[in-house]
This record gives C-alpha cells, structure tokens and sequence, in this order.
C-alpha cells in the first residue's frame, strides 16, 4: 500500500505540522464531505521515523475539536506503514462549509485554496436548509442495510418486498445509488458504526434529584429499536397497578401508555441529529422525563405547541416513515394527545434540550407482582414466603451479589412493595400492606 496525496489524502512529516494540517481537514470536508490525514509521511509518500504518545493523539483530537467549525469527531489511530509508526486521523462531515480558524478552503487536486466570496456564497446556497434526514451519507452504502429490518417494516405498512434497492428508493431513502442518512438510522446493520449518537439511556433514581442511582442501561440500535426499548423501559420502573371494574381488574401503568408513546416518538423524530447529544429518559420518585437534543423547530414557541397544536418537522423523511408504520398521531395532534391523557404534563426548552416531563402518580391499587420480572422478582417472593430477613440474608439465600440486591430492595421499597420493620441490626423486610 503506498499512500500519496490527493484530493482526499494529505500527508505530514510530524505533528509539528499540525496547525498547517487543519486547513486541509476543512478544504477535504468542503470538497468531499470525508478524507484522510496521516502525521509522519513526508510529500514523497516515504515513511518519517517519529516518536508519539498518547498525549499526541490528545493534542491532534483537541486541536481539530477546537478549530474545525462545525464540530466533526475524527478517528484517531496509530497505524504501521511500511513498518513505521504514522498516525491516521479519518474525519468526515456533511454540514458544509466547514472553516479552519474561520477560514473556508477547498482541495484543488492535493492542494488547499482559500475560498473566495463567490465561491463560499455558491456553497451556503446549495447547503442552505439542508435536512439532516434527507442529506446523502458520504460512505454508507447497501450491504450496511439489513434486509431483516427492511422486510419486517415491509410486513408491517403491507409493502410486498421485492429487493432492498428497490425498496428504499420506494420510500426515497436510496437516490442515485446513495443512502440518506435516514436510511441508516432507520435499517442499518449497525447505525453507531456511522453515528455515535444513535442510541438512548435510561435511568431510575431514588429520589427527585440524580443523588443516587437506582439503575442505568444503555440502547444501541436503530430508531424502531431504541423507541421500544425505551417504553419497555419505563414501563418496567413505574407503579403498575390494577382499577376494578365489578368482578374484573384491568392493568393500568400510572402514566397512560398512549401519551408515553407519543412522548417517546416525538423525541426521537424532532430530535437534532446533527447535534452529538443523544435522547434520554429519566425516571424519578415523582416524575419522569425524556429529553432530546434540539429546540422547536422552525422557531415555534412551548404556547405554540401546547394552545395552538402547532407543529414543523425538522426531519420530514423520518415523519413519513414513521407514519407508514403507524407510529404516531397526525401531524400537530402529538401533543394534545399527550395534554389529553396526561393534562399535568410539561414541556420545557433549556440549553438547546427539549424536555417534556411527565407528573408520577400514586393513587393505583398495587398488583403482588406488577412490573416485576427476573431477579427483583425472585427477591420480592423470597420475602413475602420469608418476612423479616435483611438484604445480607436475603443476598445469600437468592445467591445473587449483596450490591444488587440492594439495588432491587431500594427500587421495591420506592415502589412501595416492601417496608423495613425493627431495629438496623436485627430487622428485615417484609411485604408492605396497603
């Protein structure tokens, strides 16, 4: 392999070179949206002995962080080229025009010119309002694309499935032998491998505030994927709970599960994808909230969206296929779904995030066993079938670690489930009656 400068590769002969080299990031960007920048290869394509440490990839990472505007998140690795040590930095990014210093640069064969006036005018115009949802990905291509997600989508809205490239230019996600982005956050294989922030966490504390963590999990997957998980989520870590209705009890989460959805959904579509946050939940002794990254769209306000059921997409490419496979409300009804179900529901904008908080209630009749499954489970039984036992007893007799144990006990007492009767030394848990 011999590696040469061109429109897409640029070579260093050391990281001394570094400020020089960060013109060529933004003309490589500009030109081709992805490229290559290796420290320790010199003009002739000949390997140049230098000495690097950690502290160096630090430094290139932190210098382009600090410099490249917008924002791109390289890769940064050490690499052997004929049998030297080099430094391989790959960036790519499809919000053009990127500056270097606030400077603007184009490749013009292996070199980096200035942009003139005419030419970053011509450039703005041609990015201007360009959707993230719609934009072209620069290295994804159809064998990233499982086939199992598409024909499961397809079952789903009653598409009759003929092949993958066929399909998605059905659903305008492949145009001109180029995948949207949207089509590889919706079926990709692996949407982290082309997005780092294509996943979710989820969190239950103990109280109203972050002091103490009751559990954490991290989703990685596709949008489809990471909005069940997060309403399984939830589900698993709120009251569920039983009204009567004559000789008959139906389930009932103590948010309705319409409005969660909805919630759920919306984050996910109105989300800013260009933004490296990511969505949220978070689950509270009193109130549950979902935060995505981006504000309203389009310059709507919170009374635009909560008076007058005003809505604008920033991803409409998403919105369709989301409406294909029926998730979602019609277009400006969301939120008065979710007003509907679950009227003491707010919504708030803070520091670029979207949050819409959910109040908890209390007044549901316990089920034994609802929402519990698994070790918790195992935990909850072993105490109603032997009350009085403490969490060390208790993590012996189901032979499962003390810690989470512990975890299970404080997330059935917050539940109200189970109650601590005598003194610390010698009480233990028993089932709570209500």
């Amino acid at each position: 392999m011999n590696i040469k400068e061109s429109e897409t590769v640029e070579t260093k002969k050391s990281v001394a070179q570094l400020k020089d080299s960060l013109k060529s990031i933004s003309a490589i960007l500009n030109k081709h949206q992805k490229g290559s920048l290796y420290f320790g290869i010199g003009p002739d394509g000949k390997p140049v002995k230098n000495i690097f440490s950690e502290k160096t990839l630090r430094d290139i990472s932190q210098a382009i962080s600090s410099t490249i505007e917008p924002k791109i998140y390289p890769s940064i690795t050490t690499v052997k080229y004929k049998n030297v040590d080099v430094i391989k930095v790959f960036f790519e990014g499809i919000q053009i025009p990127y500056s270097a210093e606030g400077r603007y640069y184009i490749r013009v064969a292996d070199e980096d010119k200035q942009m003139s006036a005419e030419e970053l005018k011509k450039i703005i115009l041609n990015s201007k309002d360009q959707r993230w949802d719609s934009t072209f990905h620069p290295s994804a291509s159809l064998k990233d694309i499982d086939s199992q997600k598409v024909k499961a989508f397809c079952k789903i809205t009653s598409i009759k499935f003929s092949n993958i490239p066929d399909i998605l230019e059905t659903l305008n996600l492949y145009k001109n032998k180029r995948l949207l982005n949207s089509a590889i956050i919706l079926f990709a294989k692996n949407p982290m491998k082309f997005f780092a922030n294509s996943f979710l966490t989820c969190a239950v504390f103990a109280s109203g505030t972050t002091s103490t963590i009751i559990d954490q999990k991290k989703f990685e997957g596709d949008l489809f994927f990471l909005i069940e998980e997060a309403e399984k989520y939830i589900l698993q870590n709120i009251h569920i709970g039983m009204t009567l209705d004559g000789l008959y009890r139906n389930d009932v989460p103590e948010l309705n599960r319409e409005a969660l959805r909805e919630a759920i959904i919306n984050a996910f579509l109105h989300r800013n994808y260009y933004d490296p946050d990511f969505v949220s939940v978070s689950i509270f002794r009193d109130r549950v909230e979902i935060k995505n990254p981006g504000n309203l769209f389009g310059g709507l306000t919170i009374i635009d969206i909560t008076s007058r059921y005003i809505s604008k997409r920033r991803n409409e490419v998403i919105a369709d296929i989301f409406n294909r496979a029926h998730l979602g409300e019609r277009k400006g009804r969301g939120i008065a779904l979710i007003l509907e179900k679950e009227p003491d529901t707010k919504f708030e904008q803070l520091a670029g995030i979207f949050i819409t908080t959910f109040k908890r209630k209390a007044d549901l009749i316990p089920q034994k066993h609802g929402g519990l499954s698994g070790g918790i489970k195992k935990v909850y039984e072993y105490i109603e079938n032997n009350p009085g036992h403490n969490t060390k007893g208790i993590s012996i007799a189901v032979s499962e670690p003390f810690k989470t144990v512990e975890k299970w006990i404080i997330k059935l007492r917050r539940n109200d489930l189970i109650e601590f009767k005598g003194s610390k030394k010698t009480g233990g848990y028993f089932l709570k009656i209500i």
